[in-house]
């Protein structure tokens, strides 16, 4: 049975030499997520800052950084040595950007809670121009991600695209050494480092759909680790953990990855689950969605629903995948 969180709680106070092991990689970004998991953690159990370790792993995907994520394996490059780490019971909990993580774990761990979701829309950054439409033809925009890259040719085929790797502070300095005219990073990210005045534009999601769970923070645990479930389980904000189970059900059936340009994003209204998901060509010409709506509870029927009215309307070709 699963030690009482009162319990859990109360002995953290004298652990002093083996406090909880939190599992991050070292970007500002990501240590501002893992510094806002044991913030709440503490204020939910009076722990001090002293019950908890905070132990930077660097992945395969910080070491990558001479070509596109996508030749080299996919966004699960940002979190197999911290998976391993938890695995190996070298730490206790693992902090995430869950659209950074695999659709099916590895066997034995969990997302065990997800902290409520920033803003999810894609941010327009430049010095020069104020939005999209305001950009003149020939004007290059950075960015890495290929669902970016797919709906920015949609929107504005006349525009040039380019490969813009790097954390969110290495983009924005290129952007300022004139590498590109603009960049298009993520609104919660820019809104985490404190850097949200930055953000030229907020992309409306009707305008560019986001990546699937962005801007959603997630906690991994073993999954039979009861204890650390109990000590997590008060974080979870329970409509964010809907709508990030229906996105990423619809990705885990369309069986993409960082190579394909899929967007999907979900809300939860009135207890219905609103999903609306994306898969484009490379080039943006073509373009298939999906809609769906339904009641909470279904939030992962919903998600795999609409992907399977993808795949049956031809979506197999950007998935290089066969019927």
């Amino acid at each position: 049975m699963a030690a009482p969180v009162e319990a859990l709680a109360s002995g953290a106070r004298n652990l002093q030499a083996a406090p909880i092991r939190i599992g991050t990689r070292g970007s500002a970004l990501a240590l501002a997520q893992t510094h806002e998991v044991r913030a709440r953690l503490m204020a939910a159990h009076g722990l001090p800052e002293q019950a908890f370790a905070i132990r930077i792993i660097k992945t395969t995907g910080d070491v990558i950084v001479d070509r596109p994520l996508a030749e080299a394996g996919g966004k699960a490059l940002f979190t197999k040595e911290i998976e391993e780490a938890l695995l190996a019971n070298d730490i206790d909990l693992a902090v995430h950007s869950i659209k950074d993580m695999a659709t099916v774990l590895p066997s034995g761990l969990a997302i065990a809670a997800a902290l409520e979701r920033e803003d999810p829309r894609d941010a327009f950054i430049s010095v020069k121009f104020r939005s999209i439409d305001g950009m003149p033809a020939g004007s290059v925009v950075g960015t890495s991600s290929p669902r970016r890259q797919a709906q920015l040719k949609r929107l504005r085929p006349d525009i040039e695209v380019a490969g813009l790797r790097g954390n969110v502070e290495t983009r924005l300095r290129k952007l300022g050494e004139g590498a590109a005219d603009a960049v298009v990073l993520a609104c919660a990210g820019l809104n985490r480092l404190g850097l949200a005045h930055r953000i030229t534009m907020a992309i409306p999601i009707d305008v560019m759909l986001p990546a699937v769970a962005q801007g959603a923070i997630g906690i991994e645990i073993r999954s039979t680790d009861h204890r650390t479930a109990e000590l997590v389980t008060p974080l979870n904000h329970e409509p964010t953990a809907l709508c990030t189970t229906a996105e990423r059900a619809f990705l885990a059936r369309l069986e993409g990855s960082c190579r394909t340009p899929v967007a999907g994003h979900a809300g939860l209204q009135s207890g219905a689950i609103e999903f609306r998901g994306m898969t484009l060509s490379p080039d943006g010409r073509q373009c298939f969605i999906a809609k769906r709506n339904g009641p909470a509870h279904e939030a992962a029927a919903i998600g795999a629903d609409a992907a399977e009215e993808l795949l049956a309307g031809g979506a197999l070709a950007f998935l290089g995948r066969s019927p």
